[in-house]
């Protein structure tokens, strides 16, 4: 049934949160509050069955980071980033390491993907004049 209302599981997006890795918290420093160009970032996010470490809805772009946790989760990454993409959205990963080597760079390659998607939702004006 289209429309229909699905729960979402906000304690464990909550949870997810509250135990944010270091990497994490040093990502969402720079992604919250809209500090990239504007643009609004959501962390923890439930998406299906998935959580999205940091999502930007209106960009429809999931920026994982994978650390640890990830070694040996080729398979369900895999997984998880078809499902995303056949549900629309871009995703980008980044290492932990990545994050604490080169944070700028990371911000900088967010930036950069967002300003390669395409608009979600074009606006008819840039389409020319409908009234001619």
């Amino acid at each position: 049934m289209k429309g229909a209302f699905k729960p979402r599981d906000t304690a464990s997006a909550r949870s997810l949160r509250r135990e944010a890795t270091p990497g994490e918290r040093a990502l969402w420093a720079c992604l919250r509050g809209g500090r990239l160009n504007g643009h609004k970032f959501s962390r923890q996010m439930p998406i299906g069955p998935y959580f999205a470490d940091f999502l930007c809805r209106a960009s429809r772009l999931v920026v994982e980071l994978d650390g640890i946790s990830h070694d040996g989760r080729i398979a369900f990454d895999q997984a998880r980033d078809a499902f995303l993409a056949n549900d629309g959205y871009q995703v980008i990963r980044f290492s932990n390491q990545e994050v604490f080597d080169n944070l700028e760079g990371v911000v900088a390659a967010i930036s950069q993907a967002l300003t390669d998607l395409p608009t979600p939702n074009p606006s008819r004006m840039r389409e020319g004049d409908l009234n001619t």
